[in-house]
């Protein structure tokens, strides 16, 4: 079982959350981390690249130069790699880079990084985060208080927190649907809402 401090809105302890998810040093898997993050990364890739083979190239229906007599080294067609305009040998061709992640590993991922963000001191649970969606505000509140740079989780999507907090250099901000591990590695602090925190536990089961 796991106690998190709760804040209020002020940053002043208000409550505490008890969760039956373990989140000890014990529970955090550097390994499971790192390969979750390298799928999600290699996911991003577009896999577009390509270059025309010596099949793909236009051209080369016919011997560009007699066999014999030359002092060239022969030739049988223009589309070959050895010749200048001649399609490459070995290039890049579209595939797709997708790596499989199964449920089991994405959640022990989660679990790791969030077991790692409260034993560092670096996971602040607010009940709930209040904004005008001021950017300036924002950056005042976060600087003011020690947490940048840092990953704002909301349970909704839509909230002027997240209007704010994305403008920052910083900072960024996310619904707690689409919270993933590489964001939450990427900014030195996580500030979540406690209704965005309980549903990724739920998520440990």
């Amino acid at each position: 079982m796991a106690e998190i401090n709760v804040l209020n809105s002020k940053f002043e302890a208000a409550s505490k959350l008890n969760t039956n998810v373990s989140l000890t040093e014990e529970d955090i898997k550097v390994p499971v981390v790192h390969q979750v993050v390298k799928a999600l990364l290699a996911k991003k890739r577009q896999g577009t690249a390509m270059t025309k083979n010596k099949a793909k190239v236009s051209g080369g229906g016919i011997k560009p130069f007699k066999q014999k007599g030359t002092g060239r080294a022969r030739q049988g067609s223009s589309r070959s790699p050895l010749m200048v305009g001649g399609g490459t040998a070995f290039g890049p061709t579209p595939r797709d880079y997708t790596q499989k992640v199964n449920k089991k590993m994405m959640t022990k991922a989660l679990q790791s990084v969030l077991a790692d963000k409260l034993n560092s001191g670096k996971l602040t649970v607010l009940d709930n985060l209040e904004s005008n969606g001021k950017t300036k505000e924002m950056n005042t509140l976060l600087s003011g208080k020690g947490l940048l740079p840092c990953l704002v989780v909301t349970n909704d999507s839509n909230s002027n927190a997240l209007k704010a907090v994305r403008n920052l250099q910083y900072a960024n901000g996310v619904g707690v649907d689409g919270f993933n591990i590489y964001d939450a590695l990427k900014y030195e602090n996580l500030i979540i809402e406690q209704q965005a925190l309980e549903k990724l536990l739920g998520r440990l089961g």
